[in-house]
């Protein structure tokens, strides 16, 4: 699972943990020991999920990745194809799964042009914009509640 910021892994890898899904952040704070000890944890199975920087997660190579999860949509086209190349590596299939609230909807649309391609959005239920809202003028200000949509693209 991947956020833009130490701060944004932190609170999602505790989210997680407090909701009976063990998980544990990867970022730029952590020592190297830890970052290692997560790392053999996520392939044993002890941890379910790792939730990373984009510079932490750099140099990562786990085999037979099923799926990748963006919490928050990079600011930077190029890191968004880093984070799905993830999943469906030597010839394997995976899933990316991107939630993307109101704000984030450019970069979504930035990415679509950078990669030439249209992903599928799905309207997840009880997570849709409220009538008349719209995007905050800051993108990195508090995230909604909960995403307003989402898209799913098969990596091979």
């Amino acid at each position: 699972m991947f956020t833009r910021t130490k701060f944004g892994a932190n609170n999602v890898a505790e989210h997680l943990t407090k909701n009976g899904i063990q998980a544990m952040a990867l970022h730029g704070n952590k020592s190297q020991t830890a970052r290692t000890q997560a790392l053999q944890g996520f392939k044993s199975g002890d941890i379910r999920a790792l939730v990373a920087t984009d510079i932490a997660a750099r140099g990562i190579d786990i085999d037979e990745l099923p799926h990748v999860v963006n919490y928050e949509i990079p600011n930077v086209s190029e890191d968004y194809v880093h984070r799905i190349g993830r999943t469906g590596r030597a010839g394997n299939s995976g899933e990316a799964v991107s939630l993307v609230c109101l704000d984030e909807e450019g970069f979504m649309q930035d990415i679509e042009r950078f990669t030439k391609q249209n992903i599928e959005k799905v309207i997840v239920p009880g997570f849709e914009a409220e009538p008349g809202e719209k995007p905050s003028r800051w993108p990195w200000a508090a995230r909604p509640s909960g995403a307003a949509w989402a898209n799913r693209l098969a990596a091979t």
